[in-house]
């Protein structure tokens, strides 16, 4: 386990508010990390790399989807989209060198989840 698996896994899994979570690399166009069994297809990283770069108001429109589910968009900025389904959420956040994507599950507080990632 890598360095940003590892950041992963104790900042986000184990506090149970975020069910998956991938870090991708904008500048390498790849996953570098993410969590166990959460397998984010190369099709959808460079999805996520492009709606922040020039596909982000068609987001806010009409969605996303990912791993061959649609979510609705619920909030989106320049910085971070929080998207959901009957299913879950997604909830994707860009710094200057990586994405971060990550899933949560139906129950979970909307909120928590998106302040667990933005912190990381």
């Amino acid at each position: 386990m890598n360095q940003l698996q590892a950041l992963l896994n104790d900042s986000l899994i184990r506090t149970k508010h975020v069910e998956n979570a991938a870090i991708i690399d904008i500048k390498e166009r790849k996953v570098c990390a993410s969590t166990f069994g959460f397998n984010v297809p190369p099709e959808n990283a460079l999805s996520l790399i492009y709606t922040f770069d020039k596909n982000l108001l068609q987001v806010r429109r009409g969605g996303l989807c990912f791993k061959e589910k649609y979510y609705k968009c619920v909030r989106a900025d320049e910085h971070s989209i929080y998207l959901q389904n009957v299913h879950g959420g997604l909830i994707v956040v860009k710094t200057k060198t990586f994405i971060l994507v990550a899933t949560y599950r139906v129950g979970m507080y909307p909120s928590v989840c998106v302040e667990a990632v933005e912190k990381l």
